[in-house]
């Protein structure tokens, strides 16, 4: 069949078994020649292909609404559904989405990006069915993993309440991104080996209804049997217990066995729960026997070998650089430990884990728990590491200011993926943590220019013991610079001058430095000097220098890779207007009042006008014509 042709999934509905096969090996081909060149999310999407088939084949999207949690295992309905065609644009700057988004597709009927919203958006759409009084089904796929998310546990307990008809289907196969942990895993764990629940559940009932009732008391006797039998099964009885009728386990990749138990959860009443065993990444031997999580997400690799394609780095990964300096401080200090929300592989805390077993948790996708964890932890005079992307910390607002910073606790918050991050879009960019962070009290947020002051501030961080602490840094690798032998401490709210002038000064920090340098030296070639700062705390600010600078009456440059609302240029604003300088002159570049789409992210800063001509342009504006010099 010609991929390319798909306009709909209405043409799966005449086609066989052997046909149905035919098309899943066609599915994984093109998914696996295609991401061989632009990278994704493969594993998931090679382990869903009968799932989604199967769904797409029994059921009629978009009226019945199939709702895809996190989305990265979205790429075979973005096939089935019209889009084969932009798969080399796959993750591209304004090409093809890497997650269900709804300007793409009458079918994409949620967005997602981030895990566990699949069973609320699903509990808020059969709500809306039944007041509008409409017939159809709502379908939310949710993995094994982000049903440890505390927000899927509250739509369960919700959805098991209310009774509302609902086919929620488990697409177990173990893993999230990495192997996933905890006793909800271990439950479905037995589940796995229970066999057919549902067809002994009604062998079970049919036995019972032969026996002649004689009184209350036998059939008391008999449904205690029932029940009996029912624990014996499926250990706990868990998803039952919640008031959902569960169905399973059946074989994902067996459509004989998928379209029976779908047809069976048509007819049945209220919520239903389906629970499918798929194989993440089956059909690619590479994916297919990854163990820790590297085949989630890839980038270009080789597909007769797997090999990954990567261009030689001269420096360490920025997570690599921060896990590793605390796992060197942690061979001095035993109370330090480190935490992760399920993401041991992206933060590099396999040697931590390898080193210090006792002292790793992997808590799973449970953001919010891992937040305050590591709060507690530090009550109990331990040096908690919290190692979490900035877009995931989003996810624990509350507990970092209610948990964590009202207490005043020794908490370090190491910030992954801070600023912006590229292919996986709006859900991933790491642009509003300094935003959401900078209010809150008691809290320090720095950002180190390069790998060398990025180990001091790891230093820094877990030697401090006046209250919570955090460290943005980019995804991606360092600059290669020398790094010193001896980790030292860095004064608390210190910058640094990076380069001497006196017409203008540029604050910034981080990955923008680079930049302010470079418009610097081009406005050194006009006649002017400007001042570039190392701001590497973004709170507390250097006042004492902030004020030396506005005394000097210089106009001020703010750079931010984050959001300007609320940001670091906002929070120069407010030390003048608090300390007597209102009529100084201020400007601020930043992320603009957007989500910020997928890309290449040098295309998608210049995109948003944040270049180096930008910095130049702006820096003109606000110098003062007399302040040029020949």
């Amino acid at each position: 069949m010609d991929l390319l042709s798909i306009k709909d999934p209405s043409f799966l509905k005449k086609l066989n078994i052997d046909e149905l096969e035919g098309l899943s090996q066609e599915i994984r081909d093109f998914l696996i020649e295609k991401l061989s060149k632009t990278g994704g999310h493969i594993g998931p999407n090679l382990g869903v292909v009968e799932l989604t088939i199967a769904l797409h084949r029994e059921f009629n999207s978009p009226k019945d609404k199939i709702i895809w949690d996190v989305g990265h295992q979205s790429y075979v309905h973005k096939i089935l559904t019209g889009r084969a065609g932009e798969f080399d644009s796959l993750r591209k700057f304004k090409g093809l989405c890497g997650f269900p988004k709804r300007s793409e597709s009458e079918h994409d009927v949620w967005e997602t990006g981030h895990s566990s919203t699949s069973l609320s958006s699903a509990m808020g759409m059969a709500i809306a069915r039944d007041l509008k009084k409409e017939k159809s089904f709502v379908l939310p796929v949710i993995g094994d993993g982000a049903l440890t998310g505390g927000m899927a546990l509250e739509a369960l307990n919700h959805i098991g309440s209310e009774k509302k008809d609902m086919i929620v289907i488990l697409n177990d196969n173990e893993m999230s991104i990495a192997p996933n942990v905890g006793a909800l895993h271990n439950v479905l764990g037995r589940l796995r080996t229970a066999g057919k629940y549902n067809w002994a559940k009604e062998e079970l009932e049919l036995l019972l209804k032969k026996i002649p009732a004689v009184g209350g008391k036998l059939a008391a006797t008999a449904e205690r049997i029932k029940d009996t039998v029912k624990y014996l099964l499926v250990s706990g009885m868990f998803f039952e217990e919640l008031g959902f009728t569960y169905l399973g386990p059946v074989d994902g990749h067996n459509y004989e066995a998928l379209f029976e138990q779908l047809r069976y959860a048509k007819k049945t009443g209220g919520p239903v729960l389906l629970h499918v065993i798929t194989k993440k990444g089956k059909g690619y031997y590479p994916a297919e026997n990854d163990k820790i999580g590297t085949w989630h997400g890839t980038g270009p690799y080789k597909t007769e070998t797997g090999a990954f394609v990567k261009p030689a780095a001269a420096a360490p990964s920025w997570s690599s650089l921060v896990s590793e300096t605390v796992r060197q401080m942690a061979r001095e200090d035993e109370r330090i430990v480190a935490i992760t929300p399920a993401m041991p592989v992206g933060s590099k805390l396999e040697n931590f884990a390898r080193e210090f077993p006792d002292r790793m948790f992997d808590v799973g996708i449970a953001e919010q728990h891992a937040v305050t964890v590591a709060a507690s932890l530090a009550s109990q005079d331990m040096k908690p590491f919290l190692a979490i992307y900035s877009t995931f910390l989003q996810r624990a607002y509350d507990q970092m200011l209610h948990d964590v910073c009202r207490q005043n606790l020794n908490v370090f918050i190491g910030i992954d993926r801070a600023g912006l991050v590229g292919a996986d879009g709006e859900t991933h960019q790491g642009v509003f943590d300094i935003a959401f962070l900078r209010h809150m009290p008691n809290l320090v947020l720095m950002m180190p220019k390069d790998e060398n002051e990025g180990q001091h501030m790891v230093y820094t961080s877990l030697t401090y013991n006046d209250g919570p602490i955090a460290m943005r840094f980019p995804r991606g690798n360092g600059l290669g610079v020398e790094m010193d032998k001896e980790l030292k401490s860095i004064p608390i709210g210190t910058w640094e001058v990076l380069k001497d002038g006196k017409d203008a000064c540029i604050l910034t920090f981080g990955t923008t430095i680079g930049m302010a340098l470079e418009a610097a030296d081009l406005l050194e070639k006009q006649g002017y000097s400007i001042k570039v700062v190392n701001a590497r705390f973004i709170k507390p600010l250097d006042e004492q220098m902030l004020t030396e600078i506005f005394k000097d009456g210089m106009p001020v440059l703010t750079i931010e890779e984050a959001i300007l609302q609320g940001g670091f240029g906002s929070a120069v604003l407010e030390f003048a207007e608090e300390n007597g300088f209102s009529s100084q002159v201020i400007s601020r570049m930043g992320i603009p009042d957007q989500f910020i789409e997928h890309g290449d992210v040098d295309q998608l800063l210049e995109e948003i006008n944040f270049t180096v001509n930008s910095a130049v342009r702006k820096l003109i504006k606000i110098l003062p014509k007399k302040q040029k010099r020949a």
